[in-house]
């Protein structure tokens, strides 16, 4: 489907549909229940081959331990779902996100990072200027991408701060500059929150409980 094709005619559902089905799905997930429609999924697959409707956009970390798919308990065709280290804003990426809201009519995109990214600690390491592994040029960018949000944390808060700290408000830190990012870095995205019902907030996934918190539900 090209960018340019018009939206599926049937009315998409909106992001505060949407929303509330990802908090639905999520809590599943934390009770150990999994949904009849996501095991049911696997067997739609030929009708999905002609074409797709995902009611939401996630944009989140490649940690092996953050699938979307599982931690919001939907099923194939359910999410578009974008998947990059420390959950960063490049380019291509938010062509990915115009893409899905353009093509599909998908009214809520959500940037998903978690907790002890990787991602995260290796750019607290630069800037406290610890040991922070390998760093290839292709890394360093993504670190890069985080450093603004992260240095504005380590500067509030004092290099000295708590560890656990430090690595839970930077992980939120880069994800609210994600979101704007996507917000004001996008013609076609601000004029679809602005016009259309868009929506893109934040989120953080808990490894330890397998919640996910919402940051701006507004």
């Amino acid at each position: 489907m090209s960018i340019t094709d018009p939206p599926p005619a049937l009315p998409p559902m909106s992001a505060g549909q949407a929303l509330e089905r990802l908090i639905e799905g999520n809590r599943r997930f934390v009770d150990n229940i999994r949904s009849e429609h996501a095991v049911l999924g696997q067997r739609e697959r030929a009708a999905l081959a002609e074409g797709q409707r995902p009611f939401a956009i996630i944009l989140s970390c490649s940690d092996s331990r953050v699938p979307s798919e599982l931690i919001f308990d939907q099923g194939l065709g359910d999410l578009f779902v974008i998947r990059v280290a420390g959950n960063v804003v490049a380019p291509s990426l938010v062509g990915s996100v115009e893409f899905a809201a353009a093509a599909f009519g998908t009214r809520l995109a959500v940037v998903m990072g978690h907790s002890r990214c990787g991602a995260i600690k290796a750019t607290l390491g630069e800037l406290l200027q610890e040991e922070s592994g390998v760093l290839t040029d292709n890394i360093r960018d993504i670190v890069e991408r985080c450093r603004a949000p992260v240095q504005t944390v380590v500067s509030a808060a004092g290099r000295h701060a708590p560890r656990d700290l430090l690595m839970r408000e930077a992980i939120r830190a880069n994800v609210r500059n994600s979101c704007d990012h996507l917000r004001h870095g996008s013609r076609l995205l601000e004029r679809l929150c602005a016009e259309e019902g868009m929506r893109i907030v934040g989120a953080e996934y808990a490894l330890e409980t397998g919640e996910v918190t919402f940051l701006d539900r507004v």
